[in-house]
C-alpha cells in the first residue's frame, strides 16, 4: 500500500490509455484543464491520484506515472450511465447551471452515485499517509468527502467545486440536498470558483442543516456534543501562464498564427470563440448576434470573420446531438447566406486541438468572444489574455462567467441580451490600440499575479493550517 502525503480524488486520472508503436497498452498525460491545473502541485509533493481509468470495465492495477502514484478506480457501462452520464451530468450539471437545461431526477442515478463516490472514497483512504491531505474535486464526487472523514479521520480534506453553486431556491429543488450537503461538510476547506458561489452553498447549509455560518467559517456539532469548523471561501481557478506566454513567443506558432489568417482570407477583423460543445456555453447566442450582425450590413463577409471551435462533448448524451444539430444548421444558414467565393462568415470546427494549434488562434484573433450563459470560471478567457504580450486584443465576457469577477477591464455582456451582445461586438472590433492596451495590460497583470500555482498554493495553505490546528 502507496502513502502518500496528498492524494488527488477527481473524477479521471491524469491519464489517457492509448497504444504504443508495438500495439502495446501504453498511457499518456491528458490534455484537460484539471490536469494542468493540479500537475504542478502534483509534482512539487509525494502524491497520489484516484481516478477512473477512461474505459468502462477497464480493471487496472495502481501504477506510477510522471512521478505520481496513479490509483484506478473501475467502473462498469451500467455505471458510468447511472452515475456519470445519469446523476452528474444529467442532474447536477443543468441544476447548478441555473437550470439552463431541465434537471432529472432519478433515484437509480442517485443510487449509483453514491454507490460509487463510496468507492472513490475507499481508494483514498487505502493510499493517504497518516494525517495527509486528500484533495477532491468537482460535483461528480460531492459526497467522497462525509465518507472518507468516516473511514479515516485523521486525514485533513479538501473539496473544490470548479462548477457554479447555484441560489438556494434552485439547489432546493435536489432530492438528496441534505445529502449532498453533509456530504461535502465532510471537507475542511470547501472551496469555489466565486464569492457568490461559496455565499449561496452557506445559505444551503443554513436553510437545510440550520448550521450557523460566520464570515467564510461553518459551525458543524458532531455527535459527542462538540464542534467542528470548515471554511467554504472563493479560490478562482487559474492557468499556467508562464506556459502560455513562451508557447506565444514561439516563432512556429507565430508563423502558425500568421498563416492561420492568411488561410481565412486575411480579414480585417478575426473573431474567436473556443468552448466544449455544452448548452451552457451560449453558442447559439453567440452566432445569433454575428447573424444579425451580418443581417444588418453592420459587418461584411471578408472584412470580419468569426472562428469558432466547438471540442466534441458528451456525444452519447441526446442534448448534445441536439445542440450540435442545431449550431451546425445555424452555421449552415448564415454562410450559405452570405458567403462569397473567395471568404466565409463563420469558420466552424467541431474539434479539439493541442495546446500549440489554440495559442496560434488566440495570437490570430483580434477579439475572443466568451459568452457563456452560466461557467464556474472559464480559463479561456485568461488563456487569450497571457498570450497577448502586445498587449492587443480585446476580450468580450460574459458577466455570468467566473472569469468577469477577475477580468473586469473585458467587455462585459450579459449573452441573453442579443441587442447588447451585437453592440459589444461593434466596439470590440472598433477598439482603438491605446483603449486594446489599457485593457489588456490590466487583464495580463491580474492573470500573471493570480496563475494556478497560485492558487494551488492559497488552497493547501488553508489545508496546512487544519493540521496546524489539529496537533
Amino acid at each position: 500500500m502507496a502513502e502518500a502525503d496528498l492524494v488527488v480524488v477527481a473524477n479521471r486520472l491524469p491519464v489517457d490509455r492509448i497504444e504504443d508503436e508495438t500495439g502495446q497498452p501504453a498511457w499518456r498525460r491528458s490534455p484537460g484543464g484539471l490536469v494542468t491545473a493540479l500537475e504542478q502541485v502534483m509534482h512539487k509533493v509525494d502524491g497520489a491520484w484516484v481516478g477512473w481509468a477512461g474505459k468502462p470495465g477497464l480493471d487496472v492495477e495502481p501504477f506510477d506515472f510522471d512521478g505520481t502514484h496513479l490509483v484506478p478506480i473501475q467502473l462498469s457501462a451500467e455505471e458510468l450511465e447511472d452515475y456519470y452520464e445519469g446523476f452528474a451530468n444529467g442532474t447536477i450539471w443543468p441544476l447548478y447551471h441555473d437550470v439552463i437545461a431541465t434537471p432529472v431526477y432519478k433515484r437509480r442515478w442517485w443510487d449509483a452515485y453514491v454507490r460509487v463516490n463510496r468507492r472513490f472514497a475507499e481508494a483514498a483512504a487505502e493510499v493517504a499517509s497518516e494525517g495527509g491531505f486528500v484533495w477532491v474535486q468537482d460535483y461528480q464526487l460531492q459526497l467522497v468527502p462525509q465518507m472518507l472523514r468516516e473511514l479515516r479521520p485523521d486525514v485533513i480534506i479538501g473539496y473544490f467545486h470548479h462548477i457554479p453553486f447555484p441560489a438556494y431556491g434552485l439547489y432546493a429543488q435536489l432530492p438528496w440536498r441534505r445529502q449532498v450537503v453533509e456530504g461535502l461538510l465532510g471537507a475542511d476547506v470547501i472551496g469555489f470558483q466565486r464569492v457568490a458561489d461559496a455565499g449561496n452553498f452557506q445559505r444551503s447549509v443554513r436553510r437545510i442543516l440550520r448550521y450557523a455560518t460566520r464570515s467564510d467559517t461553518i459551525t458543524i456539532p458532531q455527535p459527542d456534543g462538540t464542534a467542528r469548523t470548515a471554511i467554504a471561501k472563493a479560490y478562482p481557478i487559474s492557468i499556467d501562464a508562464q506556459s502560455f506566454i513562451e508557447l506565444a513567443q514561439d516563432p512556429a506558432i507565430r508563423a502558425r498564427a500568421k498563416e492561420i489568417r492568411e488561410q481565412l482570407g486575411n480579414p480585417s477583423k478575426v473573431l474567436l470563440g473556443v468552448d466544449r460543445l455544452d448548452y451552457t456555453k451560449g453558442i447559439r447566442h453567440r452566432l445569433k448576434a454575428f447573424g444579425e450582425l451580418l443581417q444588418d450590413g453592420r459587418v461584411q463577409v471578408g472584412d470580419v470573420t468569426l472562428v469558432q471551435v466547438a471540442s466534441p462533448s458528451r456525444p452519447g448524451v441526446e442534448a448534445y446531438q441536439e445542440l450540435r444539430d442545431e449550431i451546425e444548421l445555424t452555421v449552415g444558414r448564415i454562410n450559405g447566406d452570405y458567403d462569397t467565393i473567395h471568404h466565409t462568415a463563420i469558420r466552424y470546427l467541431h474539434q479539439g486541438f493541442p495546446r500549440e494549434e489554440m495559442v496560434a488562434l488566440y495570437l490570430a484573433a483580434d477579439v475572443m468572444l466568451v459568452t457563456a450563459l452560466r461557467d464556474g470560471m472559464n480559463l479561456v478567457a485568461k488563456e487569450y489574455v497571457a498570450v497577448h504580450s502586445d498587449n492587443r486584443g480585446v476580450l468580450m465576457l460574459s458577466e455570468f462567467a467566473g472569469a468577469a469577477d477577475e477580468l473586469s477591464s473585458a467587455l462585459l455582456v450579459n449573452p441573453h441580451d442579443i441587442d447588447g451582445m451585437k453592440e459589444a461586438i461593434m466596439r470590440a472590433i472598433e477598439m482603438p490600440p491605446a483603449e486594446q492596451s489599457r485593457r489588456m495590460r490590466s487583464m495580463r497583470r491580474r492573470v500573471l499575479e493570480n496563475d494556478v500555482e497560485r492558487w494551488g498554493r492559497r488552497f493547501l495553505a488553508d489545508l496546512e493550517t487544519y493540521r496546524e490546528r489539529r496537533r
